[in-house]
């Protein structure tokens, strides 16, 4: 594991061989974001410059909740609160409190890294909260565990996601296939916060469960009801021609997903077209809809994992 500076901070490398696969992931100090992975040289996370800092929140750790809350206002026991607005184009807060927060290190190994960051009351969460963040690689891949305790005497409200720019190798964006194994699609308003309507997949250009080309569709949108395996999570795909894949599993405390692309993601090499699947356990606005938020009490801690596979076309790895 070596480490190097640059406006992400440390660099924590991890390496490992198994059932003959070379695997390899860099994971950054600020944000803990995830800067690299590739299974058998095959590069499965979206690079940029060591220049400059996670563009469009590339592989960031997004707590104590993802996506955005309208207005950064939300009611508290019945008080009302105010959050930074950190996204003035649309009036949000969006991504929580420590996307651009430097972690410690408190474990690692070759293949392995454990990064903690705690969260202080700030405006408008006023709540006090232990969090780490473990990146392993397994057999399968990349393993992501996020676990959050409640150091504060009140219970406090949470959500956990993750902003992961996938790729296949070097074959474009535009020619892969998107599978989201999902039975509806929320409504969105033009601040991008949820309507309350589920839309059905079914019959609509949002129908992902059996793959459609990705093209130059343009994406920022948030599936629900997620299809599950026999353990209670979810599995959605990027797939090459070829019969390649590469994998986004999340456990079952992962209950949304939300797809987007952009065309000017800068890419080591000049802008590419990129996209994030970010696994995400509330969708927007969770803070006032209660949907998908999790209420942690006092001492109780949470876990939540997900993680990223990759298959040359002869079976998952």
């Amino acid at each position: 594991m070596t480490h190097a500076s640059t406006p992400m901070g440390e660099q924590f490398e991890l390496s490992a061989s198994i059932n003959g696969a070379r695997q390899f992931a860099v994971v950054s100090q600020v944000g803990a974001a995830l800067r690299r992975l590739s299974i058998d040289d095959v590069e499965l996370v979206q690079d940029y410059p060591a220049t400059i800092a996670a563009p469009s929140c590339a592989g960031v750790v997004l707590v104590p909740w993802p996506n955005r809350v309208a207005g950064g206002k939300w009611k508290n026991q019945g008080r009302e609160e105010q959050l930074l607005i950190t996204e003035p184009k649309l009036n949000n807060a969006i991504h929580g409190l420590l996307r651009h927060h430097a972690y410690s290190r408190v474990a690692s190994t070759d293949s392995s890294v454990t990064l903690a960051a705690n969260i202080s009351p700030a405006p408008g969460y006023p709540f006090e909260l232990a969090t780490t963040v473990h990146y392993q690689l397994l057999a399968e891949g990349l393993s992501v565990t996020h676990r959050l305790q409640n150091l504060g005497t009140d219970t406090a409200p949470v959500a956990i996601g993750a902003h992961p720019y996938l790729r296949l190798g070097e074959v474009p964006i535009a020619e892969l296939e998107l599978e989201v194994n999902a039975e509806v699609r929320l409504g969105l308003d033009s601040s991008m916060i949820p309507t309350g309507e589920a839309i059905p997949v079914a019959g609509t250009a949002f129908d992902y469960r059996e793959g459609q080309l990705l093209g130059q569709v343009a994406l920022d949108d948030v599936w629900a009801q997620l299809i599950r395996d026999a353990d209670g999570g979810s599995r959605h795909y990027l797939r090459a021609a070829d019969g390649r894949h590469v994998e986004l599993r999340m456990d079952a405390n992962f209950g949304f997903l939300q797809a987007y692309t952009t065309a000017s993601f800068p890419g080591t090499n000049g802008p590419v077209h990129a996209i994030a699947l970010e696994p995400m356990t509330a969708p927007a606005n969770a803070f006032n809809s209660g949907q998908g938020l999790h209420q942690l009490q006092s001492g109780q801690v949470w876990e939540a994992s997900w993680g990223i596979g990759y298959s040359s076309g002869g079976g998952a790895q």
